[in-house]
C-alpha cells in the first residue's frame, strides 16, 4: 500500500480513513489517482480536471471511503457487488463490512499492477462481479464462476477462518487472500484462456486444464497431495488442479508485489531496478524480506508472516503471472 497523507495538515493517514485523525478533515479515496483525497463537509472533491466526485453512499453501509462519479451513487469497487446481505441479516451485515474492506484493498491493488478489469456491465457473460454471502442461513461455497466471484461472508469472523484453517490443513487463510486466489481464476480467462499462445505456456508450467476438474478434486481429498508437493507448487492446495494452481500462483503474485511495494514505500527496502526480471525481485527483495520478516513475526510469538517456499518451478509461475501484466493492454 503507498503511504497516504492528509491534504490539508500533512499528517499520515491509512487508505481506509474517512477522517484525519490529527485534524479532523474529511478525506476520501479517488481511484483515478490512487490517493486519498480531501473531501468538503458534504463529502465532495473537485479533482485537477475540475470534475466533482461524491462520497460513495455505501459509507455507513459497509465503511466505504471512495468516491463516486455522483451524488447518492456507488463508487466503482461497490458497483462490483451483485450480491449481499438482507437488511434484515444484522451479523452478514457485520461481515460484509470486512469482506468489502478485503475488495477495496484487492481492486486498489489491481489498478496499482495495470491489470484490466471488465464490469458486469460491459460484459454481461463474463465481466468481473462479487457475490459477497451470507451463511447465517444456508451454506455459502467460495469459488468463481463465469467472472462472478462468491465468497462466505463467515471467514471474516477470526475464530471461523481459524478452524477452517486447522481443519484444512493451510498455513495462511485470509479474507484478503480468498479474493486474490478467486481473481486469479477470473484472470485466467480473460488473459490466458482464449489466446493460443499463453494457453499453450500456461499448460507447460500448470498442467492440463481440461482434466476433469470435479474428479481431481475427488483425488485431491481422497488421496491428498503428494509427498514432494514443495518441489513443484507454492501450496498443497494447489495440486489439485491446473485451475488451482494458476489462482494459487496469481494469489501469491499479489502477496508479494504488494508487500514489496509496501516495504519500499516505509523504507524498508530500495528502490527496484527496472531492468530486474521478477525471479531476480523473489531472490534479491522477497526472499530476505519475508525470512526477515517472519523473524520478527516469531519475536512477537507469532506464526511466520509468509509460511511458505518458493521453488525454482513455482518462481517460474509467478514470473508467468507477473508477464501477463504487460500483456494486459493491447
Amino acid at each position: 500500500m503507498k503511504k497516504q497523507s492528509c491534504g490539508a495538515c500533512g499528517s499520515a493517514v491509512y487508505f481506509e480513513n474517512s477522517v484525519c485523525l490529527h485534524c479532523g478533515t474529511n478525506l476520501a479515496y479517488l481511484r483515478s489517482s490512487r490517493a486519498v483525497v480531501v473531501a468538503d463537509s458534504q463529502g465532495r472533491h473537485t479533482d485537477a480536471s475540475g470534475n466533482t466526485w461524491h462520497r460513495c453512499v455505501n459509507l455507513l453501509l459497509s465503511g466505504c471511503t471512495w468516491l463516486a462519479p455522483e451524488s447518492g451513487r456507488q463508487c466503482f469497487s461497490c458497483e462490483l457487488t451483485r450480491t449481499r446481505p438482507n437488511d434484515s441479516d444484522a451479523k452478514g451485515l457485520t461481515q460484509f463490512v470486512a469482506a468489502e474492506q478485503a475488495k477495496r484493498h484487492l481492486i486498489a491493488e489491481l489498478d496499482e499492477l495495470g491489470m484490466p478489469i471488465v464490469t458486469r456491465a460491459e460484459d454481461h457473460d463474463g465481466g468481473l462481479a462479487f457475490d459477497l454471502l451470507s451463511s447465517v442461513k444456508e451454506d455459502v461455497v467460495i469459488g468463481h464462476a463465469e467472472g462472478v466471484i462468491t465468497i462466505n461472508l463467515a471467514e471474516s469472523d477470526d475464530a471461523y477462518r481459524e478452524r477452517m484453517r486447522t481443519q484444512l490443513d493451510e498455513p495462511y487463510r485470509t479474507m484478503l487472500g480468498h479474493f486474490r486466489h478467486e481473481v486469479g481464476h477470473y484472470f485466467e480467462t480473460a488473459l490466458v484462456f482464449g489466446h493460443e499462445g499463453r494457453t499453450r505456456e500456461a499448460r507447460e508450467l500448470f498442467g492440463d486444464d481440461t482434466k476433469d476438474y470435479q474428479a481431481e478434486i475427488d483425488r485431491h481429498y481422497s488421496e491428498g497431495a503428494p509427498e514432494d508437493w514443495n518441489e513443484q507448487y507454492i501450496s498443497k492446495y494447489a495440486t489439485m488442479h491446473p485451475y488451482e494452481d494458476f489462482a494459487e500462483s496469481f494469489a501469491h503474485y499479489l502477496h508479494i508485489c504488494d508487500t514489496l511495494d509496501t516495504a519500499r514505500e516505509f523504507g524498508l527496502i530500495s528502490a527496484a531496478s527496472r531492468d530486474s526480471s521478477f525471479r531476480t525481485r523473489v531472490e534479491e527483495e522477497w526472499l530476505p524480506l519475508s525470512i526477515a520478516l517472519n523473524q520478527v513475526n516469531r519475536s512477537m510469538g507469532k506464526a511466520d508472516l509468509y509460511p511458505f517456499v518458493l521453488s525454482s518451478p513455482v518462481i517460474d509461475k509467478l514470473e508467468f503471472v507477473h508477464g501477463l501484466r504487460t500483456s494486459a493492454t493491447p
